[in-house]
């Protein structure tokens, strides 16, 4: 029972019976399928395929199947994958009734994505984008393209960079904030209160993340300040002390301070409508409702919120 092998023999046993159970449920209905693939930390691409449902008392399932080593991530390939775990578990393409992807080439190209191919197979099998990742295309849309907030972004990683780059960096960092809790009178005490706080680095794709490094940057903010002092007076690399120099520079400077607080009611806003886009019981309608009201959000954000965020 202790050996490797006999342990990685129980838990696919285990993993057939909840399929077997999946497809019970499933029967022989209709479903939808979500696909993604990504690279994991040994730089093998991974492909992880979700099926949805509407069980025979009309819930919305969705139920992971599986996740397939794929050597290629051409369209193809993708589909060759597919078809070879629809065959094992004796599943049509033609009871596909939507496929969900986000919008990399290889899925959703109108000419030779992997729903192309399907849709050859299957008109039915409707393509539908994932909206929460339609609304992280358009907020890295608007940060790439003012050269301003790209500038504070990038200055933000590098901060992050410089601030976690070795263990004494990140022990000073939560020694200084263990010393401004005891300096502060009126901070509450008790379970989960005040808890240890670190820069949270953002996602390159999740989009969502920056509002959480944002916030913590905006709590720890004298905090990185002294840090970064302290790296300029007692760094030994003339390098290092250069970099935290002009980054001390940059967050002691109005536009720095601008951007922060404009992207943390910006990036607020759509987080909402990010987390409500991926409900499980979400509807369409409710989603256009949602779409619409954050950008009258923002269109009165612009119209009217500049005078008191300056």
């Amino acid at each position: 029972m202790t050996a490797p092998s006999t342990q990685k023999e129980i838990c696919s046993c285990f993993a057939e019976e909840v399929l077997k159970k999946i497809f019970e449920e499933l029967g022989d209905d209709v479903f939808s399928t979500l696909v993604d693939e990504s690279r994991d930390i040994s730089k093998k691409e991974q492909m992880v395929v979700v099926l949805r449902y509407v069980d025979k008392v009309r819930f919305v399932k969705e139920r992971f199947i599986s996740i397939i080593h794929v050597k290629e991530t051409t369209a193809l390939s993708l589909k060759s994958a597919i078809d070879n775990l629809f065959a094992r578990y004796i599943l049509s393409l033609s009871r596909v009734r939507g496929q969900g992807y986000d919008g990399a080439s290889n899925l959703s190209d109108e000419f030779n994505g992997l729903k192309t191919l399907i849709l050859k197979e299957n008109s039915s099998a409707f393509y539908v984008h994932c909206f929460a990742h339609e609304l992280q295309l358009v907020v890295v849309s608007f940060a790439t393209k003012h050269l301003e907030i790209c500038k504070f972004f990038k200055e933000v990683i590098d901060l992050i960079n410089t601030v976690g780059a070795s263990c004494k960096r990140i022990d000073l960092l939560k020694e200084s904030q263990r010393e401004s809790l005891k300096l502060n009178s009126e901070v509450e005490t008790g379970s989960g209160q005040n808890q240890e706080l670190s820069l949270a680095r953002a996602g390159e794709t999740h989009w969502s993340s920056h509002e959480k490094t944002i916030l913590r940057l905006l709590a720890l903010y004298p905090i990185v300040i002294d840090v970064l002092e302290y790296i300029e007076t007692s760094g030994s690399d003339g390098a290092h002390k250069s970099q935290a120099k002009g980054l001390h520079i940059y967050m002691k400077s109005f536009d720095f301070v601008f951007y922060l607080h404009l992207m943390k009611h910006i990036l607020g806003v759509t987080n909402v409508l990010c987390e409500a886009l991926q409900r499980k019981d979400q509807d369409i309608t409710n989603a256009v409702g949602l779409v619409r009201s954050t950008k009258e959000e923002l269109q009165r954000y612009r119209l009217e919120g500049f005078d008191s965020l300056l």
